[in-house]
C-alpha cells in the first residue's frame, strides 16, 4: 500500500513535499535508538515463556513494567520534535518552495504522529512472541490499506496540503497503536492478579535489553547517517529523489520483515529447549528460503530499475534521476536482508556484543568514507557506502559467528543458501536484461518483468538444495497417494463388477 500511493502523494504535493514525508520517515529511524531494546526483549521474553508453564501472570507483569516505560519514552519524543521544529525549519531542511511556518507546522503534526505510532513497535514485538503474526499481519495490513486510502482521499478531496497528510497521520498512527495493544493484551495468558509494574522482572531483562540498545544505537549510526547528511547537504528536491529511490528499493523489507517476525520466535524457543541439531536444520532451510524469497526480487529491481521507475511513477524525469539510486540500494537491502538471520541466532543466544564490536568497527572505518563520498558523489556515495557496509557484515559476521553457534556450518550458508541462489538469480536475470525489446509499451514492459521475475523465481527455487528437496519429497508423496488411490479404485470395482 505505502509503494502504491507513493506516486500519488508527489502528484498531490509535489517532491519538495515527499522530502518532507521521507525526512518523517528517517526522523521516526532516528528515535529508534530510545526503544532501548525494549521491543525485542519482549518479543524474545514472551516466546520463551510461552513454552513454559504457569507463566500468565510474570508475561503480564512483564507487558505492563515495559509497557509504561516505552509510553514515557513515546511522550518525550513527540515533546522533543516540537521543540526542536523551529530550528529544523530554518536551519536544518533546505527548500525553495515550502515557507519555513509551513515546514515547522508540518514538523509539530509530524512529532505528535511519532509520539501515538512510537508503542507500536513495542506491541508488535509482543504480539509476534506470542507468535500471533497472523492476527498482527490481518490488523497491519487493514490499517495500512485506511492509512494509504485516507491519505489520497484527504489530499483530493479536503486540502492537498503537507498539514493535511500529517494530520490523518496522527489519527491513523493513534488507531493503529490501540488496536495492536487491544490485541496483544487479549492474547496473553490469563494471570492470579493485575498486571503490575514489576522491578524485578525490569533486573531480569535488563542485560540483554542493554545490549540491543547498544545494539539500535550503532545501527542507527550506520542506516540514518546517509539520510541525515543528505538532508543537510542536498537541496529538499534532490533528497526526495533519495528518499523515493530509497522506498522503492526497500520493497525488499516488505519479503524480509515478514520471515524475521515469524522465525525468531521460534529461534528463542528451539535455544531454550537446547536442540541445537534441530536449530541448525531450521537455519540452513530458512537461510535458504530467504534467499529465494529475495535475491531474484533484488536482481531483477537492480537491472530493471529505470524501466520500473518509469512504470511505477509514470515520469521519465524521476525515473533518471533515481534508477541508479534504486539498484545500488536495493543490493545494499538485499544483503543486509540475508545477514538478518545469522544475527537472529546470535540474539536467541543473547550474545548482543558481537553485532554491536562489528558494527562499532563499522562506525570508525565507514562514517569518514560516507562523508566524503556523500560530499564528492553525492546521493549514489552514499549508496555505494551502504553495499561496503553489508558486505562487511556478510564476511565478517557470518565467519566470526560460525566459530562459536553452530560450529562449522558458514561454508553451507555462503555456498547453499546464499551463493546457488545468487549465481542462478544473476544468469537468468541477465539473459532477461540482454532479450528485452526495445521501444515498447509501458504495459509490455510491465509484462515482460513480471515474466523474467517469474522464471528467475521458479529457477533459483529448483536451484537451491532445500527446496529442490522438498519439491521432491512432495511430488513423491503426491505420486504414491494418487498411485495408492487409484489401486484402491481397481479393487473397488473389481469387488462391484458383476461375474
Amino acid at each position: 500500500m505505502s509503494l502504491a500511493f507513493i506516486p500519488l502523494y508527489i502528484k498531490f504535493l509535489g517532491i519538495e513535499a515527499y522530502g518532507i514525508i521521507g525526512f518523517f520517515t528517517t526522523l521516526q529511524a532516528m528515535f529508534t535508538l530510545l526503544d532501548l531494546g525494549l521491543g525485542y526483549t519482549l518479543n524474545r521474553e514472551l516466546a520463551r515463556y510461552s513454552i513454559l508453564p504457569e507463566q500468565g501472570q510474570k508475561m503480564r507483569n512483564l507487558v505492563r513494567t515495559l509497557e509504561i516505560i516505552y509510553w514515557g519514552i513515546a511522550i518525550f519524543i513527540g515533546m522533543t520534535v516540537v521543540l526542536i521544529s523551529p530550528f529544523i525549519a530554518k536551519y536544518w531542511i533546505k527548500s525553495e518552495n515550502l515557507s519555513i511556518a509551513t515546514m515547522q507546522q508540518a514538523l509539530i503534526l509530524m512529532g505528535i504522529a511519532i509520539a501515538f505510532q512510537w508503542p507500536l513497535k513495542f506491541y508488535s514485538g509482543g504480539l509476534d512472541g506470542l507468535q500471533k503474526q497472523t492476527l498482527h499481519n490481518l490488523i497491519q495490513s487493514s490499517v495500512a490499506t485506511l492509512r494509504g486510502i485516507g491519505a489520497v482521499v484527504i489530499l483530493w478531496l479536503i486540502s492537498p496540503t503537507i498539514d493535511a497528510f500529517f494530520a490523518w497521520q496522527i489519527i491513523i498512527s493513534l488507531f493503529n497503536t490501540i488496536l495492536i495493544a487491544l490485541a496483544l493484551w487479549y492474547n496473553l495468558p490469563t494471570g492470579k492478579q493485575i498486571a503490575r509494574f514489576d522491578k524485578q522482572l525490569l533486573r531480569s531483562v535488563w542485560h540483554f535489553a542493554t545490549g540491543m540498545t547498544a545494539i539500535s544505537a550503532t545501527t542507527l549510526f550506520l542506516t540514518q547517517l546517509d539520510k541525515i547528511l543528505l538532508s543537510v547537504l542536498l537541496p529538499l528536491k534532490t533528497f526526495g529523489y533519495y528518499m523515493l529511490a530509497n522506498a522503492a528499493a526497500a520493497v525488499l523489507f516488505h519479503f524480509i520483515s515478514p520471515i524475521v517476525t515469524a522465525i525468531f520466535p521460534k529461534f528463542f524457543q528451539l535455544v531454550a529447549l537446547n536442540t541445537e541439531q534441530e536449530l541448525t536444520m531450521l537455519y540452513h532451510r530458512i537461510c535458504q528460503f530467504m534467499s529465494i524469497v529475495i535475491l531474484p526480487a533484488a536482481v531483477v529491481l537492480a537491472m530493471f530499475s529505470y524501466q520500473v521507475m518509469l512504470i511505477w511513477t509514470g515520469d521519465p524525469i524521476i525515473a533518471e534521476n533515481t534508477c541508479w539510486l534504486v539498484s545500488f540500494l536495493v543490493i545494499g537491502n538485499a544483503l543486509n536482508g540475508l545477514i538478518n538471520l545469522p544475527c537472529g541466532i546470535q540474539l536467541a543466544y543473547g550474545w548482543t556484543n558481537l553485532i554491536f564490536y562489528i558494527n562499532l568497527v563499522s562506525i570508525l572505518v565507514l562514517i569518514p568514507m560516507l562523508i566524503v563520498m556523500v560530499y564528492y558523489y553525492g546521493a549514489i556515495g552514499a549508496a555505494i557506502i551502504w553495499i561496503l557496509l553489508n558486505v562487511g557484515h556478510i564476511i565478517f559476521n557470518v565467519q566470526i559467528m560460525h566459530r562459536y553457534l553452530l560450529k562449522g556450518e558458514q561454508w553451507r550458508w555462503y555456498r547453499e543458501d546464499v551463493g546457488i541462489p545468487l549465481i542462478v538469480a544473476l544468469i537468468i536475470t541477465s539473459l532477461g536484461r540482454w532479450l528485452l525489446p526495445l521501444n515498447i509499451s509501458p504495459l509490455t514492459t510491465m509484462i515482460y518483468i513480471a515474466g523474467v521475475s517469474l522464471i528467475v523465481l521458479i529457477v533459483t527455487a529448483v536451484a537451491t538444495p532445500h527446496i529442490r528437496a522438498s519439491i521432491y519429497v512432495n511430488m513423491d508423496y503426491y505420486v504414491h497417494t494418487v498411485f495408492a488411490k487409484y489401486q484402491i479404485g481397481l479393487i473397488t470395482i473389481k469387488k462391484i463388477r458383476p461375474k
